[in-house]
């Protein structure tokens, strides 16, 4: 596999703060070429044999706006037990519901975009269902839980000028902690 040619902004960059705005379809061939790079670079970085040879950062999303594109769209490349690889590409989405319960990643969430260990607990909820499009402008509906939810809700988050680290209490980073559920 060759790594793609991505540039990822630091946590710093303006853009990330700000809502990213719709896709209109058709999608340009040159927006589609992306996600697939997207997608490459993320399966890349979750292979030890590449971590290694290009020093990257294992990681399970990635959204327009982290590689300067400020639109809708956001991809997950979620790695199976057997080293095989689900792939999303999440166009234009609209959480429609979500679980009452509410969950965090006990070892702390990670971003592409934050170079730097964080402390705290970001609280998601453990299922949500989302509309969204594909890159051909078909709709669908996907039902996540657990880790993809998280990944789902981080993505999402990003699209809308929100970072991981803008959820923690900086008074207190594990605030709430006793009334969710670690995984």
């Amino acid at each position: 596999m060759k790594l793609p040619d991505i540039k990822i902004l630091d946590e710093k960059n303006k853009l990330l703060h700000k809502k990213s705005s719709e896709i209109t379809f058709p999608m340009d061939e040159s927006e589609k070429k992306l996600l697939y790079d997207m997608l490459t670079y993320l399966e890349m970085s979750q292979i030890d044999e590449y971590t290694k040879k290009y020093n990257l950062r294992p990681g399970m999303g990635l959204a327009f706006v982290q590689v300067g594109v400020p639109k809708r769209a956001f991809v997950i490349c979620s790695e199976n037990d057997d080293k095989t690889f689900d792939k999303y590409i999440i166009i234009n989405p609209q959480i429609v519901s979500m679980s009452e319960e509410m969950i965090y990643v006990g070892e702390g969430e990670g971003c592409l975009s934050v170079n730097r260990e964080v402390d705290g607990i970001v609280p998601r909820h453990a299922r949500i269902t989302v509309n969204a499009f594909d890159e051909n402008g078909k709709e669908f509906t996907i039902r996540v839980r657990e880790d993809l939810a998280v990944a789902f809700q981080h993505e999402i988050d990003h699209l809308n000028g929100i970072l991981f680290t803008d959820h923690i209490d900086p008074k207190c980073p594990f605030k709430d902690a006793d009334k969710m559920r670690e995984i």
